[in-house]
């Protein structure tokens, strides 16, 4: 069944213009898979810094100099201190995937809800958002864990499924057929959200995750016409697990390496 059919068992009562704008990839995933693709000569630095900024005004780094460094120069000072690559984390209370700590990291991250790690420079990075600017914090942080790209993407699709099953069984969902066409072009139009040179599979995993992630934040703004607290307890459980399984395949596929087979 194709993917927006089963969004029509998922999202309950949502007009189709607040899905068109916010499926993006967090500030963080950009800036991970970004400096990732430049690290390994996939990008130009002008490129990597662009696509980290996306539509914001302008992004600095606090903690790696006396003052604020430009995005475009502390890339270069993060690959100078020994950082690889970059992962991804997007921590909930209970959830803390991608971080590896220290407590004072994680906390940070945890309040920030998304974060980036730098795997050979041991620092990391949070964002607060000032304005129209972004100002990033590095500090001291361990490698985190990462699920392997392969077992993310079916934990994914064995929850999108379980959770449309869920739906369709409590017969809780309406829908709102003047979303169904929006729906079907965002499906079309994020086939590659990641940067260049990152494997195929992970700009796959990556559309489905944003979906599946937009689709399940959406829904629980709504009780879908649950006639019972019962049915609404099960319907936000399923929605739950389904944001929960897109947010980890989402850190999977930002965190990929360039160089697996794709």
């Amino acid at each position: 069944m194709p993917l927006w059919l089963d969004a029509r068992r998922c999202v309950a009562n949502v007009a189709a213009p607040t899905l068109a704008t916010v499926i993006r990839l967090p500030r963080a995933a950009r800036l991970t898979c970004w400096f990732t693709s430049w690290a390994y000569g996939r990008c130009s630095l002008d490129d990597a810094r662009d696509g980290a900024v996306a539509d914001d005004a302008a992004h600095d780094v606090l903690g790696l100099d006396e003052q604020p460094v430009p995005l475009v120069l502390a890339l270069g000072q993060l690959r100078r201190r020994g950082a690889e690559r970059a992962t991804l984390a997007l921590p909930v209370p209970g959830d803390l995937v991608g971080l590896g700590g220290p407590p004072t990291f994680n906390t940070s991250a945890l309040d920030a809800g998304e974060a980036v790690v730098l795997p050979g420079a041991g620092l990391g990075l949070v964002p607060s958002v000032v304005g129209a600017g972004v100002t990033w914090r590095a500090s001291a942080a361990e490698d985190g864990t990462v699920t392997d790209l392969g077992a993310a993407e079916v934990h994914l699709r064995d929850t999108l499924r379980e959770t449309t099953t869920r739906l369709v069984d409590l017969d809780v969902a309406r829908w709102r057929p003047e979303a169904a066409t929006e729906l079907l072009g965002l499906r079309r139009s994020h086939g590659e959200p990641l940067a260049p040179g990152l494997p195929a599979r992970a700009q796959r995993l990556a559309a489905l995750a944003l979906r599946c992630r937009t689709i399940a934040e959406l829904a629980q703004g709504d009780d879908g016409g649950s006639v019972s607290s019962y049915e609404v307890g099960q319907r936000l459980d399923a929605l739950r697990q389904l944001e929960r399984s897109a947010r980890h395949a989402l850190v999977a596929a930002c965190s990929a390496d360039p160089t697996a087979a794709g």
